[in-house]
């Protein structure tokens, strides 16, 4: 195992978990991975998908002494090795997204000696995680001169692995070393991921998902019609866990934006949110475009997902939260 120094990045973390948005259930059913795939697909969304360190906290508090269960992540052998950040809603080869432009981040230089998994332990543990994110290296670099140091891990690994619903995150336990090819299925014991033959029989976690992407494209006003009949309500997105959890979804529309419940309003020279909550957290593109009458909040498919600013008669996909 290569062993280097590195470096990490301290955000204020948002400690709310999203739970509105998903839930997640303990099945305590002796099952092969792919028959609890199964039953999590007909009884509840799919098994469970981790977005940052909070999830991993949550199903070790519902499983309690249960020992380890099955998660939705698997090794793909078949597919090419994909680059991810360490850093939960950092895409790699994406435009920087949200987290890049919180100016409330220090750095810091560990002077220790670790191996990558150890060394991403380390930083979640007592910081937040690895520096991640093209910008947090530039602004690293510019500030700081490491000396005669050659080597310095950063946020950058790359695997095979896939969830059963998409997601970058991971949070393997330190001490594993390279898995052996059969043992391609993921776990998690009392907080710790962990993987094992997926033939092997173990309880297993689901989850619900409570928002659901439309893939058929409408002006805002029809997309909020069609939620408000079939199902609840465009979604809204109140902070930085939220975000991640809809980005995951519009990933999979067939239209360049998706719709979101923002609306300008001319009278009252305010954007808000049709579900009324205030617009505290934001993720605006920084387009520098105007607000105007019938302009309405989309967020992008790809990129850093950012939400800009669209006139309401454009047609895109959207996201409805669910009954």
């Amino acid at each position: 195992m290569q062993w280097s120094l590195f470096v990490l990045i301290l955000f204020g973390q948002c400690s709310l978990c999203g739970s509105c948005l998903y839930e997640y259930h303990f099945v305590q059913e002796d099952k092969t991975w792919d028959e609890a795939r199964e039953h999590c697909r007909e009884n509840h969304t799919d098994l469970a998908t981790l977005l940052d360190p909070t999830d991993t906290n949550r199903l070790r508090e519902l499983a309690g002494d249960a020992g380890d269960a099955w998660i939705g992540l698997r090794k793909q052998n078949y597919v090419t090795k994909r680059w991810h950040w360490s850093l939960p809603g950092m895409e790699f080869n994406d435009s920087e997204a949200q987290w890049e432009r919180n100016n409330n981040k220090h750095f810091h230089f560990i002077n220790e000696r670790k191996s990558w998994p150890e060394a991403q332990s380390y930083c979640r543990e007592r910081h937040t995680d690895l520096i991640s994110g093209l910008t947090q290296l530039n602004d690293y670099a510019s500030k700081t001169k490491i000396g005669s140091i050659n080597d310095v891990w950063i946020g950058l690994f790359t695997d095979t692995w896939a969830w059963s619903d998409e997601s970058d995150f991971r949070h393997w336990d330190p001490k594993l070393f390279e898995d052996e090819d059969e043992k391609t299925c993921a776990t998690v014991s009392e907080g710790e991921w962990s993987f094992d033959e997926c033939t092997s029989t173990k309880p297993f976690f689901c989850y619900n998902d409570a928002v659901i992407l439309i893939n058929e494209s409408m002006t805002w006003e029809k997309a909020l019609t069609h939620c408000r009949e079939n199902h609840r309500e465009l979604v809204s997105i109140t902070n930085a866990k939220q975000q991640r959890w809809v980005q995951e979804r519009a990933k999979r529309a067939n239209s360049t934006h998706v719709w979101v419940g923002l609306r300008y309003s001319c009278t009252l020279d305010l954007w808000f949110w049709v579900t009324d909550e205030a617009v505290r957290f934001k993720n605006w593109k920084p387009t520098g475009a105007t607000d105007e009458c019938d302009m309405s909040g989309a967020m992008e498919k790809g990129g850093g997902h950012e939400w800009v600013k669209k006139n309401a008669n454009e047609e895109f996909n959207f996201i409805c939260f669910k009954r």
